[in-house]
């Protein structure tokens, strides 16, 4: 059973930035398995909306008293969640956060949610898709381009980019579009 929750909104700018996995503890902690190697926005953030699966589109708003990495992903406690049965019962929750709370990122940092569906071109002008998601392959981070048939009939094709500074030449976050040193036939 799901502890009591206040109902809420997910806000205009809500961002799913992780999912709760499992209990930690006894005392009501629980771990949460972000979406971002970085996953910043879940630290700085005190104020958490779960979206408990199965409860169709229900939202619940959880203020978060602490949050920290712990090995693998992170653990966080809430004084709503008040010992192991009630964290159990969180198992499955959808975590989003308000974009506005994100941390200003850095020069040249920018945030997985704002790249995708972004255009990518190369040098010369070519299309060579757009950024369906993303992923961290160790050491980089890796572009998962969705490429247009090039046959009637044909399915859509996938191009993987390293978005490293030796091939990614500019991010145009207003402009919606990535300038990649890349050719299609790589």
């Amino acid at each position: 059973m799901l502890p009591t929750l206040d109902a809420a909104e997910l806000p205009a700018d809500a961002i799913e930035v992780g999912r709760i996995v499992d209990a930690w503890g006894i005392k009501g902690w629980f771990k949460v398995l972000p979406h971002s190697a970085e996953p910043e926005a879940l630290f700085t953030s005190k104020r958490w909306f779960l979206q408990p699966p199965g409860n169709g589109r229900q939202v619940f708003r959880l203020p978060i008293r602490e949050a920290r990495e712990h090995t693998d992903c992170i653990v966080a406690h809430s004084d709503e969640v008040p010992d192991r049965n009630a964290a159990e019962a969180l198992r499955g929750a959808r975590i989003f956060v308000p974009r506005s709370l994100f941390p200003t990122p850095g020069d040249d940092e920018y945030y997985w949610v704002d790249l995708v569906g972004l255009s990518v071109v190369n040098r010369e002008g070519v299309a060579l898709g757009t950024v369906r998601e993303l992923l961290a392959t160790g050491p980089q981070t890796t572009l998962v381009l969705e490429v247009p048939p090039t046959a009637e009939g044909d399915k859509p094709g996938e191009r993987l980019i390293p978005f490293v500074s030796a091939i990614v030449d500019k991010v145009d976050l207003a402009g919606r579009l990535i300038v990649a040193d890349w050719q299609p036939d790589y």
